[in-house]
């Protein structure tokens, strides 16, 4: 199976793109602590309940022309947990992501259905939900008094549509491979201008990570993401380095814009509580972005309850049976 899968990934992500730099939906720099956004086939993947919180600045210290607005900022809170007398897993989050003049919020649902593969799980996921998008025009300044566009606008507007995901996530000892494919219904916003209309454009995000067993203590897992709207795409790379489960730092890359250093630490009981730190420094078009990003994660683990009565095998990758 896994000498199946990864040349699949592989072809896909070599052979299906041409170009670069496209990015509609958020971006963590964090990416490895949150697939279940990028995937719904993630849902309860990990075999434990857990809720997560992120934050990101981005641009940290950005100045707009005007007084109004500033750098881009996003709020993320998820929950996922594994139904296990199914063979599934659940998850949700909701998002909010500020971008000047205009605001993206989601509210999504998602499920999974895993089916074992020897000691690995393939999972199939979809999600549901609501994508909300507001927009303040009193934040825009037209060169033209008379522009058409904004002549009968002032004030903030909302709109609010459906939104559909799906994914497939293949999860071993070793490995991790999965695709997810978003917004595929083509939401429409528009604030009744013809000349505004813009639709949510479906998205492949593919993902891939190895676990390498650097020592007893040691844990190394170099990881790769791809999204892409089969037009152009953006690539991160990166590696973690955990010790002993309780300590990690990592490197990582985003195709065109910053190198990036990741710190963090779990804490409690079975290290139930993990906080993580992002810190990018951007690399490509400085002029017109401040140099720094800054991501916050906090993640929480409920303790393991197996309704079956049988021992949780506790492991890193992912808790089962």
């Amino acid at each position: 199976m896994q000498k199946i899968l990864v040349p699949i990934i592989l072809l896909c992500v070599l052979g299906g793109l041409t170009s670069v730099h496209a990015q509609q939906d958020v971006q963590f720099t964090q990416y490895m602590f949150n697939y279940l956004y990028y995937n719904p086939a993630y849902s309860g993947v990990e075999g434990v309940t857990k809720v997560t919180a992120m934050h990101r600045s981005q641009w940290a210290g950005y100045t707009p022309t005007f007084s109004d607005g500033g750098a881009p900022a996003t709020q993320m809170v998820s929950f996922t947990t594994p139904v296990l007398r199914y063979r599934s897993g659940v998850g949700a989050y909701i998002i909010n992501e500020n971008l000047g003049a205009l605001q993206n919020m989601e509210a999504q649902v998602s499920y999974a259905y895993h089916i074992g593969v020897e000691k690995a799980k393939l999972s199939f996921g979809i999600r549901a939900g609501a994508f909300s998008q507001v927009i303040d025009f009193d934040q825009y300044r037209p060169i033209d008094e008379d522009d058409p566009l904004l002549a009968d606008k002032s004030g903030q507007e909302s709109q609010i549509r459906p939104d559909l995901a799906v994914g497939v996530h293949y999860q071993s000892e070793k490995f991790y491979a999965g695709i997810g494919a978003n917004h595929i219904i083509n939401s429409e916003f528009d604030f009744g201008v013809n000349q505004l209309r813009n639709r949510l454009e479906p998205h492949l995000n593919l993902s891939f990570g190895y676990y390498y067993d650097f020592n007893y203590n040691l844990l190394l897992i170099p990881s790769f993401l791809v999204r892409t709207d089969l037009n152009t795409y953006n690539f991160e790379v990166g590696v973690l380095g955990t010790y002993d489960d309780k300590y990690w730092g990592g490197l990582s890359f985003r195709q065109g814009e910053s190198a990036n250093v990741m710190l963090g630490i779990a804490l409690l009981k079975e290290n139930a509580l993990r906080i993580g730190y992002g810190f990018d420094y951007v690399i490509k078009a400085q002029g017109a972005k401040s140099p720094t990003s800054h991501e916050v994660m906090l993640s929480y683990t409920l303790p393991a309850i197996s309704s079956a009565g049988r021992k949780i095998q506790r492991n890193p990758r992912f808790r089962h049976n």
